[in-house]
């Protein structure tokens, strides 16, 4: 329905957002002055649409003629021809929500009019009308419902028309021009309360429903999602408008990945995130490592970050092989026991990974235990050795539509031995070939996934430009300009 675009375009920022002074939440955002105007602009736009499709009412009454006494008039058939708001702003209205304002509007409409005496007169013809200096205010509280979704109702409407004039044509329309004064009054009246009722009515029955299908939560796969609730309302400042988006309850913190089977707090807090001033774009959202955390933390909770290779996982035109025989030149024993076969590299973290982020890079030092087996002629698994590797990997994030993706670069491998089923051995001789294998297979297969990334908290229809990425100490700021369409 049209009337549904009334305030969507204008309130985009709504969704965008999601700090409040005094909080630490995993997921920020702030619209700037610039995205502001260009959600009035699309705002002001679908509103001019839309009021000039307002159906008005006839109205009738009656007037003095002198020599004719009382006359019973009606107005019928009211079309508007045209409706322009040439001027107009949205600000946001602390603890209250967002104010749209439109000054210097002006219409123009068209009817029928019939005027009627009993046994003394009947007349009837077509008029025109012009309405000038037009203003329209409407002020938008912004609230939160139980099941964390935002809400939103008309706390005030006002509109003031400072000029009608109309123009009656037909048979003796120069007498009923002298009585527009009153057809004037009546018109102004009409059109002051219709425009709010429009407004009114857009905002519960067509905004507020739209604003109850934006999901809270977002499945990522069979282990988790991300929670993007809020449990607090809307905080309105003087130049922004900002939203804190929590999990709801205490089970959680705000802005973070959660397991799907078993929901629980992770076991850190969110740093803080002192949120820069910026004015370049008009969307900018920060990024906790706390949200990336909490993804690694829920992942290894799930057993979800453990890695099997095989000889069939690397590359055709490798000249290594996961086999006895490749092993055994380094560790003999190997082969010895168990010559001629396959074998297997199960790889898993032994903590939960944990993303560092600065403004020099991002970087995480995971630690991981690598068990290797012998695959037997019966497919049984015969284990040999389990190392204890440790290594520095460099991240790197990007913004690609609506998600947040990334890759990974692994650094050098140190290796250390945590238990032998072939006797011992210096592990030395095994760092250029786990680091080989780590290259070619498990990193590859991490940043499969990472390539698929996690989808940002945005509205339908909403096409991210010009995206822009900066480091800063805990949290990465996205700015973007955004199109609604």
């Amino acid at each position: 329905m049209a009337r549904g675009n009334l305030l969507q375009a204008a309130l985009l920022a709504y969704f965008w957002l999601g700090w409040v002074e005094g909080t630490n939440p995993g997921f920020i955002g702030r619209i700037t002055s610039k995205g502001l105007d260009y959600a009035r602009q699309e705002g002001v736009a679908a509103l001019q649409k839309e009021l000039a499709r307002i159906k008005l009412p006839e109205f009738s009454g009656t007037f003095k003629v002198k020599h004719f006494g009382h006359v019973h008039y009606k107005f019928s058939s009211l079309v508007i021809k045209s409706f322009e708001l040439p001027s107009s702003t949205i600000v946001p209205v602390p603890n209250v929500g967002l104010q749209l304002s439109v000054t210097n509007a002006f219409a123009s409409l068209s009817g029928k009019w019939r005027v009627k005496k009993k046994r003394v007169l009947s007349d009837h013809g077509s008029f025109d009308v012009k309405i000038e200096g037009l203003s329209i205010s409407v002020v938008l509280k912004l609230g939160n419902d139980s099941t964390g979704r935002v809400t939103i109702a008309t706390s005030a409407c006002s509109t003031h028309i400072s000029n009608v004039r109309v123009h009656i044509h037909g048979k003796r329309s120069w007498l009923y021009n002298l009585f527009d004064s009153r057809i004037a009054s009546a018109l102004r009246k009409i059109m002051e309360d219709e425009i709010c009722k429009e407004v009114s009515g857009s905002v519960s029955s067509e905004l507020q429903p739209f604003l109850q299908t934006m999901p809270v939560t977002a499945k990522l796969d069979k282990v988790s999602g991300i929670d993007y609730s809020l449990v607090g309302p809307p905080v309105e400042t003087s130049d922004f408008l900002d939203l804190d988006l929590k999990v709801e309850g205490s089970c959680e913190e705000e802005g973070e990945f959660f397991s799907l089977t078993h929901r629980s707090a992770a076991p850190f807090p969110p740093p803080a995130l002192p949120f820069p001033v910026d004015h370049d774009r008009m969307l900018y959202l920060g990024i906790s490592s706390y949200l990336f955390n909490t993804a690694g933390y829920v992942y290894y909770q799930g057993g979800a970050l453990t890695y099997e290779i095989t000889d069939d996982m690397l590359p055709k035109e490798s000249k290594l092989h996961l086999n006895t025989s490749s092993f055994g030149s380094l560790v003999p024993q190997i082969e010895k026991s168990y010559p001629d076969m396959l074998m297997k590299l199960k790889v898993s973290p032994s903590s939960p990974p944990s993303l560092a982020i600065a403004p020099e890079g991002l970087s995480l030092a995971p630690t991981m235990e690598v068990q290797a087996f012998a695959i037997l002629p019966n497919s049984s698994l015969a284990p040999l050795f389990v190392l204890d590797v440790s290594t520095t990997i460099s991240a790197t994030v990007a913004m690609k539509s609506d998600r947040i993706i990334g890759s990974l670069k692994i650094g050098k491998l140190t290796l250390s031995l945590k238990h032998s089923d072939v006797g011992p051995f210096s592990v030395q001789l095994l760092q250029a070939v786990i680091n080989y294998f780590a290259s070619t297979t498990l990193v590859p297969q991490i940043n499969e996934r990472l390539a698929e990334g996690f989808p940002l908290p945005l509205p339908a229809h909403l096409q991210l430009s010009n995206p822009v990425l900066q480091l800063y100490q805990n949290f990465l700021l996205f700015g973007a300009d955004v199109h609604y369409g």
